[in-house]
């Protein structure tokens, strides 16, 4: 991701205006899902009240907020080794940053200090299941082949939003996943996407390995989603 730095005085104060504008498309990430008539439709909003309707996009959220700040520590994130820090900066202002845009909209400083607790407690909560994510699509792909670095490559890039969409999706049906397969698969489609153009845009637009994990995607999540549900 470019921005211009000769608008900026320092870098800290690039960095506040990168994580903000990364919280704001995380916020709209999360309404166009929220919005999707097919989502709505597996969700089953017509049988749901204001509240819970409203619980499931602070989930949706929420989810786009961890998956920025996941994809900025990947390890395999390409970038230039001096940008590292910078990113770093950038990662720890993300849920600061929404927070603010809250309080900018008049949200009042109880639910603020709400949502600070529930980003940090998802961030936690999806940051542990990488390594869960990260052994099942192992165990999946050598059962059918012999794991090479191409496909260590391409497990290892798509762990982060793997993570974030199981969690996601487990929150969203409060548990009762069993049955709700489609739900999941559009969550992690529109997850997917959300994920790849910020990778794209970070990485400066190297698209061929993400194609090739995008790709991946599907057949391996259709797996997994049949084993776990």
């Amino acid at each position: 991701m470019t921005m211009n730095k000769q608008r900026f005085e320092s870098l800290d104060q690039m960095a506040d205006e990168t994580a903000a504008a990364l919280s704001q498309a995380a916020a709209s990430s999360a309404f166009h899902l929220f919005r999707d008539e097919q989502f709505r439709r597996l969700a089953r909003f017509q049988q749901l009240g204001q509240t819970e309707q409203d619980r499931i996009f602070n989930e949706l959220v929420v989810a786009s907020l961890v998956l920025i700040i996941l994809l900025l520590e990947a390890p395999d994130l390409r970038v230039p080794s001096e940008s590292r820090d910078y990113l770093g900066g950038v990662k720890n202002r993300i849920p600061k940053a929404y927070v603010e845009s809250l309080r900018k909209l008049g949200i009042e400083s109880e639910h603020l200090s709400d949502w600070e607790k529930l980003i940090s407690m998802r961030y936690e909560e999806y940051a542990r299941d990488r390594h869960d994510v990260r052994a099942a699509a192992m165990e999946i792909e050598s059962s059918e082949k012999s794991l090479d670095l191409d496909s260590l490559s391409k497990i290892q890039m798509l762990v982060p939003v793997q993570a974030v969409a199981i969690g996601c999706h487990h929150h969203i049906c409060r548990g009762e996943t069993k049955g709700e397969d489609e739900l999941f698969k559009c969550t992690l489609r529109s997850l997917s996407r959300f994920y790849v153009e910020l990778r794209v845009r970070f990485e400066g637009g190297k698209i061929t390995p993400l194609t090739r994990a995008r790709a991946a995607v599907k057949r391996a999540f259709h797996r997994k989603g049949k084993k776990k549900r």
